[in-house]
């Protein structure tokens, strides 16, 4: 059956339809648009986190997580991995009294365990796994591993983190290209960029003292930093003969175990909790206490 209404080119003077999906938006959009276009790099949108941080439209934590996303898609498995040589191991053939000693003294959920050279890495053992063997002494270690998983330096974070979340892994084997040991990687080292433990080019880092300068000319200064690092950066004159770091010492004046979001006067500095794990205190944005004391004053 034809068309009764067969589509035809608009006479003089007629407005034709928009097209399906054409742009909607309104006059006033596309001239804000026009003065003030949105980030065009990555470099621009990460400056553009930090001024929404200035202007207190996001969190300090926020924008630490939202860089490490970023900076995450070009950082590889071999920029974030634990080297080689500093691997915690296990031995297929030690003694269960050595291999229960190292389990406990290391603390960690999961060991790569190697038979004849550290190379030879047979799989990867559980360390609840080791009660089975108090229950079943005829089990050995061998019956106990868990399929390594290998991958190379080059793999992507964003890739291995899929991988991690896809295959119920925590941990992997990196190779190097002559497929010889290179390290080791878990998810806790992905998820760790995430939440800001990567430096940025907008940070000037104070050597490795654990002091760093944000846009609004703050500083974030982490929780495990030395007394004399805040003291050389800050030149105050905190004393360092009863705590080692700046956390030790703000929890001591806080009477408390400090959460995210509390903030505490000492001396001429002010220190924001940033960011928390495991309950101590990651990050501090410090700031010069008499800066604060104008909004203090007017809340």
């Amino acid at each position: 059956m034809s068309d009764p209404h067969p589509a035809r080119p608009p006479r003089s003077g007629e407005r034709s339809a928009p097209p399906s999906g054409a742009d909607k938006r309104t006059l006033f959009r596309k001239l804000v648009e026009f003065v003030s276009p949105g980030p065009d790099s990555r470099d621009e949108l990460i400056s553009t986190l930090a001024d929404a941080e200035n202007r207190e439209l996001i969190a300090p934590e926020s924008r630490v997580m939202l860089e490490g996303v970023l900076r995450m898609a070009d950082l590889t498995a071999g920029d974030v991995m634990v080297a080689a040589p500093r691997m915690d191991l296990l031995d297929i053939d030690a003694p269960y009294e050595e291999v229960l000693h190292t389990v406990i003294g290391t603390g960690h959920s999961r060991f790569p365990v190697y038979e004849g050279s550290r190379e030879n890495v047979l799989g990867i053992l559980m360390a609840k796994d080791l009660l089975k063997l108090q229950r079943a002494p005829e089990l050995n270690l061998r019956t106990l591993l868990r399929p390594a998983v290998f991958v190379p330096e080059s793999k992507g974070l964003n890739e291995l983190l899929r991988d991690f979340r896809s295959n119920r892994n925590h941990l992997a084997i990196v190779i190097d290209e002559f497929g010889r040991t290179a390290g080791l990687i878990t998810i806790e080292d992905v998820l760790e960029e995430i939440v800001g433990e990567i430096e940025d080019e907008f940070d000037d880092k104070d050597g490795e003292s654990g002091v760093y300068t944000l846009a609004d000319g703050s500083q974030r200064v982490a929780g495990d930093a030395a007394i004399e690092a805040v003291n050389e950066a800050f030149g105050t004159h905190f004393p360092a003969e009863e705590f080692d770091t700046i956390g030790g010492l703000v929890a001591h004046e806080l009477g408390q175990v400090p959460r995210r979001g509390e903030a505490a006067r000492i001396g001429p500095l002010l220190f924001t909790v940033m960011l928390t794990r495991g309950g101590a205190v990651r990050w501090f944005k410090v700031t010069r206490a008499s800066d604060e004391a104008g909004d203090a004053e007017g809340a």
